[in-house]
C-alpha cells in the first residue's frame, strides 16, 4: 500500500499524466534506482523490451533559497527537534510552501522526464515505472525526498545544529500578550520581508497530515469522508460553478 510520501509524489502526477499510463508502468521492472540532486536515473524493463534508460529531473533551489529555508527550520523548535531527531514531518512541505517552493511536480513543465525508449510524450510508461519506485524510496526514507530537492540528510542536519537555537527577546518574552493591534499591518523589518507567492496545498492536506481519529462513518474512515467536502470548497470547484 502507497505512503504518504508516494501519494504526495504521484496525485500530481496523474493529474497531468493520467492514470492509465501511470497504471501500467507500475507493472515494469526498475532497477539501479539512483538519487541525486535534482534528478533520478533508473533502469526499466517493460513487458518483454528494454531495459530502457529513465533520467527524471526537476528545477533546482537557488542556493540562496536554501540557506533561507534551513534558517526558517532552524527558528522553529518543533520542525527543528523533529529533524535532529531524525523524523522529516509532513508539515515540512508548508515550510516550503512559505518560500514559494514545491518539493514536488504539480505541472508537466515541473518533471523532465527522459527516456531511451521509442515512445513520444511527455511522460512515457516507463518514466511512470520509475516515478513508483521513487515513491516507494521516499516512504521507506522520506529523506530522500529533500536529497532530490538538492540537500542531503546530513548537510540539511549539520546545517540545523550550526544554526543558533531560536530565543525570544527579552522585551518580546516581558510583554504582556494583548489583542491590541493584533491585525495591524507589520512595520519595520517585518513590512520588508518579502516571500514568493505559495504553492497551492492538495485539498485535504490537513486530513492527510493529521492523526485520523477513531471514527467511522458507515463504515468508513472520518478523513475519507470529509475529503470531498474539503475539494468542494477549493477556488478551482468554485470556478467551475
Amino acid at each position: 500500500m502507497a505512503g504518504w510520501w508516494s501519494r504526495r509524489l504521484l496525485t500530481p502526477v496523474e493529474s497531468f499524466a493520467g492514470s492509465a499510463t501511470l497504471a501500467r508502468g507500475r507493472t515494469y521492472s526498475v532497477d539501479g534506482l539512483r538519487i541525486g540532486a535534482y534528478e533520478v536515473t533508473a533502469r526499466v524493463r517493460g513487458a518483454g523490451t528494454g531495459p530502457y534508460e529513465v533520467a527524471l529531473g526537476i528545477d533546482a533551489i537557488a542556493p540562496e533559497g536554501w540557506l533561507a529555508i534551513e534558517a526558517e527550520l532552524a527558528g522553529r523548535a518543533v520542525y527543528r527537534a523533529r529533524l535532529l531527531a531524525g523524523e522529516l514531518p509532513p508539515e515540512v512541505e508548508l515550510v516550503f510552501a512559505e518560500f514559494g517552493v514545491s518539493l514536488f511536480p504539480r505541472s508537466v513543465g515541473d518533471l523532465h522526464a527522459m527516456c531511451s525508449c521509442p515512445d513520444w510524450g511527455d511522460l512515457c510508461e516507463h518514466a511512470a515505472a520509475a516515478l513508483h519506485a521513487l515513491g516507494a524510496a521516499f516512504d521507506d526514507d522520506p529523506f530522500l525526498v529533500l536529497e532530490w530537492n538538492g540537500r542531503t540528510r546530513d548537510e540539511l542536519l549539520r546545517a540545523l545544529r550550526r544554526a543558533p537555537a531560536a530565543e525570544a527577546a527579552p522585551e518580546e518574552a516581558e510583554e504582556p500578550l494583548t489583542a491590541e493591534g493584533f491585525w495591524a499591518p507589520p512595520t519595520g523589518l517585518a513590512r520588508l520581508r518579502e516571500r514568493r507567492p505559495t504553492p497551492p496545498v492538495p485539498p485535504g492536506f490537513l486530513l492527510r497530515v493529521a492523526v485520523p481519529p477513531p471514527v467511522k462513518v458507515r463504515r468508513r474512515d472520518l478523513a475519507a469522508v470529509l475529503e470531498p467536502a474539503y475539494e468542494a470548497l477549493t477556488p478551482e470547484a468554485h470556478e467551475e460553478d
